[in-house]
């Protein structure tokens, strides 16, 4: 490990000292794609300084040992390097684990209701307003790309942009049957009903990278049916793809011009073919998918959201929070982090 983390090490030097040549300014594309890279390295390089210097302080501390006028301070000074080079042996061996190079993408969330009729659109809607205030929190951008939306409110589905540093990295842990336990608005008897929603995280591709021939897709244009007063009833702006080889429909009508409608929509498209691509050459990942998402039926949850009892569980690491309210609020991180950390530990595992 100290080999891979000292040739790491010299190429951050080398990055380092590219970025300081005179030379470099004069070519942007090359000052971006280096900050880049010194910014993916630098967590790294910066634990890897610190575990450095945490083993000089512990050669220091046991040298020390043999003087009877500083032994026990160097105890107390070796003790606490140990740990540290412990903890902190620990942090490289996370850092180093294999990167998802999707990441760093934006991310098309899909949300659908499933099973529960208009109980499960209106808990689509509350998923929909959770991602909303957690994107917001995080100071990422959210913009809506298509929607279909019940006469009371709810979300029969609804597909949306979130743009922002890290936002895969964060969110595609979200994939996966979403199940709600409450008395619905529509009841009056006060009886629970159980309904779910079923979310879809995929990483946004450009149309670059992913092969798209022109004439595999068909396009169809019509008046949008969303909000935009009376721009989007007088002109047919919404734009809708079909992917003849595979099938793939995709709509987006929020944009004012059919040319910015396509535009996404061609994006929304790549990244889905993109992901049906990674499924179809990873068993692995389509046995993890179709235990994810599965197809919305009740006994095929991710999370739970048990509103009289005022608590959110994620089953795949059997965490439980009584913060309903503000977890619907957009408060994810606590429930992020802990899925977060337990990739983290699988991988670490499969690494042996």
């Amino acid at each position: 490990m100290l080999d891979k983390l000292t040739a790491i090490e010299a190429k951050y030097s080398q990055i380092e000292a590219r970025l300081a040549a005179p030379e470099t300014y004069g070519d942007p594309a090359q000052v971006a794609r280096l900050n880049q890279e010194q910014a993916e390295l630098q967590p790294l390089v910066d634990t890897f300084r610190t575990y450095q210097r945490t083993l000089e302080a512990r050669d220091q501390a046991q040298a020390l040992l043999s003087d009877p006028e500083m032994k026990e301070l160097a105890q107390e000074e070796y003790r606490q390097a140990l740990e540290g080079l412990e903890r902190l042996e620990k942090e490289l061996q996370i850092l180093l684990l294999p990167k998802d190079p999707n990441d760093n993408k934006n991310v098309i969330m899909e949300i659908r209701a499933g099973v529960g009729g208009e109980e499960a659109a209106l808990f689509a809607h509350s998923l929909y307003r959770m991602y909303t205030m957690y994107a917001e929190a995080r100071r990422w951008k959210l913009e809506v790309d298509s929607a279909s939306e019940t006469e009371l409110g709810g979300l029969k589905e609804i597909s949306f942009t979130i743009e922002g540093q890290g936002a895969y990295s964060r969110l595609k842990f979200e994939s996966g049957v979403h199940r709600v336990q409450r008395v619905p608005e529509t009841e009056s008897g006060g009886r629970i009903h159980t309904s779910t929603a079923t979310v879809a995280v995929l990483p946004e591709m450009e149309t670059a990278d992913v092969q798209l021939n022109p004439a595999d897709i068909e396009m169809q244009v019509f008046r949008s049916s969303g909000a935009g007063g009376q721009h989007v009833n007088k002109t047919s702006s919404a734009v809708r793809l079909i992917h003849r080889p595979t099938g793939t429909v995709v709509e987006c009508q929020q944009e004012r011009s059919q040319f910015q409608n396509r535009d996404k929509a061609m994006r929304i498209l790549a990244s889905r073919l993109y992901e049906a691509e990674q499924e179809k050459i990873s068993s692995e990942f389509t046995a993890e998918r179709r235990s994810q998402v599965g197809s919305g039926m009740r006994n095929e949850r991710i999370r739970t959201y048990n509103f009289p009892q005022g608590r959110v569980t994620d089953h795949r690491i059997g965490l439980t929070l009584y913060k309903i309210d503000s977890v619907m609020d957009g408060a994810l991180d606590e429930i992020i982090d802990a899925l977060a950390a337990n990739h983290q530990a699988e991988l670490l595992k499969e690494q042996g």
